[in-house]
This record gives structure tokens, sequence and C-alpha cells, in this order.
């Protein structure tokens, strides 16, 4: 096992105290790729993204079988930003 110098052991700490917030700034980046999206085959590929990052992030799953079902960018990008709000909070 590699040991890490305490600088390095800062660092990681303070990735994985972020963590949450790092992941909704990456589905936040989703959000206008989905806007952007000029085929249907890469807004698909976005939407199976934005899924896996709500999962890992545990949006409840009544509200994220919504935001997939409807497939509304703005839903989503409301929902995002409340909880970039939260996770600074």
């Amino acid at each position: 096992m590699k040991e890490y110098s305490p600088h390095q052991k800062k660092i990681i700490e303070r990735y994985y105290d972020r963590r949450d917030e790092i992941m909704l700034g990456k589905l936040g980046e989703m959000v206008t790729e989905v806007i952007l999206a000029e085929t249907d085959k890469r807004r698909d590929q976005l939407w199976g993204r934005i899924e896996k990052a709500m999962k890992n992030l545990k949006v409840p799953p009544r509200l994220s079988a919504h935001i997939l079902t409807t497939r509304d960018a703005e839903v989503l990008a409301r929902n995002v930003r409340d909880w970039l709000k939260q996770a600074k909070g």
C-alpha cells in the first residue's frame, strides 16, 4: 500500500469532503451538453450518464424517475441549482 505525504493526504481529504459538490458541477455541465446535443443518440448517452450521476448522488428515486421520464433539461437544471445551494449551505 502506498504511503502518502501529509500534503497529499490533505488534498485527498479535501476532494472527498467536496465530492458531492464536484459531482453536482459535472451534472450541471451535462445539463448544458443535453441542451446543446444535436442528435438523439448523443442525448440518450447523456441522459444515461445523468441517471448514473443522480444515483451516485443518492437523489430520491421518485424525483430521479420524474426527471428521467420527462427528460426536461430545465427541470434538471433547477434541481441541480437547488442541490448545489444545499451542498454549499
